[in-house]
């Protein structure tokens, strides 16, 4: 039984490449699989399925007894992948299938996934090389448009620019007075959304400089934290929540609370799909906008133009970021919610969708982030990130009466 991985870049058509397949424009190499009956588990099949459930009002993945929409990604994806099984699919394409999902979750979707490997082909493209299944026999990968056949899987040889270290952070010149040494301060929160308990009596400190890891399964209740950081959720407010110094609720704006936080989560890319050039877009990260409205200053320019040296972007300065690589936006991004070197700086997931070299990179810097500055990091991932050197970490434990705090 032949398996394939066919490995992915932030430059890879891979739309282009799934599509081409599926109407039988299919690469030399994979010719035996012309004439076959084939599946594609994506999230392009997940989102076709769930506007199909919307419109006429019923669950096509007839043995789950709940919509799609409803479901965490993990129960997304396995409802997916039994659906799919049920078919007797001669093959399956496998778009990114760890993506998104917590160890656990990954864990069961390989357990499925080799239980069907002796009967089903199974055609995996991977962003990550450390997701390849064990029982892959070929090797391939798409750069741009062109697939080529590989005789192993690439090696994990990630190049870091000189830059990163001989260039230091550059410091901003913005002053952030009166700040106590514990920017971030939990007692004893326990949260419920109704009768369904989220967090049970969480206790964490961020301390000045502190660097961060907050990890836990799908629904655990990551996000519920982080809104009641960064965001305007309610459920923060009576409970005994301290940021930078004031009690949550006490009088403090939600903007006051963010002119002291740098977030960045993937989601955000999409507010920038205009005209903005990369030096604009680091420039915006200093008035906190979507876009650049006054003109810099000398000084702003100055350490503007120290960023991009940093990042190897000088020559590109002036492209516009909407037409650069996932990974290149990434980056700046990052970069973006750094600039004015905030207290705190909080990155979701920013390595989600990543390719290897890509991830590292941005590693790297946050890495960097946490030796050079102040600013204290919580950095948000569902994988363990190789290379990523966190001081701490706060796991979360899910349980019936909400997830409990692991400090490690």
């Amino acid at each position: 039984m032949n398996h394939w991985a066919i490995y992915l870049n932030n430059d890879s058509n891979k739309k282009g490449f799934i599509k081409d397949f599926q109407h039988g424009k299919i690469p030399t190499a994979l010719k035996e699989f012309a004439l076959k009956n084939g599946k594609l588990f994506s999230h392009f099949t997940l989102e076709k399925l769930i506007d199909e459930e919307d419109k006429h009002d019923i669950k096509i993945i007839s043995n789950e007894g709940q919509a799609l929409k409803t479901m965490s990604s993990g129960e997304q994806k396995r409802a997916l992948l039994h659906h799919l099984l049920n078919e007797n699919p001669d093959y399956i394409i496998l778009d990114n299938p760890f993506d998104n999902l917590d160890v656990a979750f990954q864990k069961k979707l390989k357990t499925i996934l080799e239980a069907h490997s002796e009967s089903i082909s199974f055609i995996q493209l991977a962003s990550r090389k450390s997701d390849t299944l064990s029982f892959i026999n070929n090797y391939g990968l798409i750069e741009k448009d062109k697939f080529s056949v590989m005789d192993s899987s690439p090696s994990n040889e990630n190049k870091i620019p000189n830059s990163f270290t001989t260039i230091s952070i550059p410091k901003s010149g913005i002053e952030f007075a009166n700040l106590p040494d514990t920017l971030v301060d939990f007692k004893s929160v326990s949260i419920s959304y109704g009768e369904k308990k989220i967090l049970n009596n969480i206790n964490w400190s961020i301390n000045k400089g502190d660097f961060w890891q907050l990890s836990g399964t799908n629904g655990s209740g990551k996000s519920t934290i982080l809104s009641m950081i960064f965001g305007d959720n309610p459920k923060a407010y009576g409970q005994e929540i301290y940021l930078f110094g004031s009690k949550k609720g006490s009088g403090e704006s939600v903007w006051d609370i963010k002119k002291k936080i740098g977030y960045y989560a993937p989601a955000m890319t999409d507010k920038f799909s205009g005209r903005h050039s990369i030096e604009n877009m680091l420039i915006s990260g200093l008035n906190d906008s979507v876009g650049l409205y006054t003109r810099p200053t000398e000084f702003q320019q100055r350490i503007i133009k120290q960023w991009l040296a940093l990042l190897d972007l000088t020559s590109i300065k002036n492209t516009y970021f909407n037409k650069l690589s996932t990974g290149k936006q990434r980056l700046i991004m990052t970069a973006r919610a750094m600039v004015k070197q905030p207290p705190l700086l909080i990155l979701d997931e920013p390595t989600a969708g990543m390719d290897d070299e890509s991830a590292a990179l941005l590693v790297a810097l946050v890495n960097k982030f946490a030796v050079e500055t102040d600013t204290a990091i919580i950095f948000v991932s569902h994988r363990k990130e190789k290379g990523l050197k966190p001081k701490r970490t706060l796991n979360l434990i899910p349980s019936e009466q909400g997830s409990t705090g692991l400090i490690q």
